[in-house]
């Protein structure tokens, strides 16, 4: 999978550009500010439906333009080819696919892209949410049952939760039939999970190894986000006392979360801010690797600020990992990373939200 063509209107401080991309590595270079990590998110975007970064969405509609707009033309690796596009005018996001208005999960489903970037370590060392996001991201792309299941959940979630914040206890015909709905599909999404998991822990191990080999062999702990034993209608039904207190659902699915523990760090805390970084990356890489086996293609990789992340023997193993798969990579810095330098690769310069090829 790669991009042959992006362009980008109103996104941050990139009024209106378009890249020719093919295949391979492409840096994008430049001073501090330019636009360079605008470039990635807008990929991102286009995969996710989202930011990687922090902050409101009104954030990236560039200042005094009235929206934002993301078009892309990809192609798989059987030389089919997508006409994407994403955009955003006012509280919503509009998708198409092939000049079509679809659902922005049919948009998300059409393109994969992974991404390393400054934030990168928050996966290991953040809340839970971010590791929920990055287990649903892999799931949805490769178990197609999974997006309905999920979003029945979401809806009875809400439901229940509109009905605990009004503080009365009320009926048990009130909440039951909303906590047999999420039961139902809280057991289908933790299944979904479960076997996701498990096709994932040998690739991360494999993947952790490579990059962080001092901390030893690695284990993926899961909790799904109640107990084990239980089925979670009736956990529900229980704790709809102490749930009324606190005013939302506090067991489900959506406090499921994960972990690594390593031979020599098993606790989180043992970890360097530079090994969780590392951390991250086996995660994004092990995740990628994942997809590409299951759908035949490498999802297109982002490394923002690649040289500032990594030390140079780790900038040359993830360079030297992802040229030997064939991904499509698109790489940031204020320069060309050394272990790129002697690789083909092409070269884009980036100022003042402008965009030029240099190779």
């Amino acid at each position: 999978m790669r991009f042959e063509r992006l362009r980008i209107q109103g996104l941050r401080c990139l009024t209106d550009v378009a890249v020719e991309l093919g295949e391979g590595i492409h840096v994008f270079v430049g001073p501090n500010g330019a636009g360079k990590t605008s470039v990635l998110e807008a990929a991102y975007l286009l995969s996710h439906g989202r930011s990687f970064r922090s902050g409101a969405r009104e954030a990236l509609v560039q200042r005094g333009s009235p929206s934002l707009a993301v078009f892309a033309e990809l192609r798989s690796t059987d030389d089919a080819r997508r006409r994407l596009g994403l955009g955003r005018n006012g509280p919503r996001w509009e998708a198409r696919v092939d000049g079509v208005d679809v659902p922005l999960g049919v948009l998300v489903q059409a393109c994969a892209v992974v991404c390393f970037e400054p934030g990168s370590h928050e996966l290991i060392a953040g809340a839970a949410e971010q590791r929920r996001r990055f287990l649903d991201w892999g799931v949805f792309h490769v178990e197609h049952g999974f997006i309905g299941a999920w979003r029945r959940y979401q809806r009875a979630l809400k439901q229940r939760n509109a009905l605990l914040r009004t503080g009365a206890a009320g009926p048990d015909e009130l909440y039951a039939p909303w906590e047999h709905e999420l039961g139902e599909t809280g057991a289908a999404i933790d299944a979904y999970r479960r076997a996701y998991l498990d096709r994932l822990s040998p690739v991360l191990a494999a993947s952790a190894g490579f990059l962080l080999p001092e901390l030893g062999s690695v284990a993926l702990r899961y909790r799904r986000g109640w107990a084990d034993d239980r089925d979670l209608a009736g956990v529900l039904a229980e704790q709809r006392g102490r749930d009324l207190a606190r005013g939302h659902t506090t067991m489900g699915a959506h406090r499921a979360d994960w972990s690594l523990a390593f031979e020599h760090a098993p606790l989180r805390e043992h970890l360097s801010r530079g090994q969780e970084k590392l951390t991250a990356l086996s995660c994004l890489l092990a995740q990628a690797e994942l997809h590409a086996e299951r759908r035949g293609e490498w999802p297109i990789v982002c490394l923002d600020d690649l040289a500032s992340e990594l030390d140079l023997a780790h900038q040359a193993a993830v360079v030297e990992r992802l040229a030997a798969v064939g991904a499509q990579v698109l790489v940031t810095g204020t320069e060309c990373p050394v272990p790129l330098q002697p690789r083909p690769h092409r070269m884009f310069h980036v100022e003042q939200g402008q965009i030029r090829p240099l190779l």
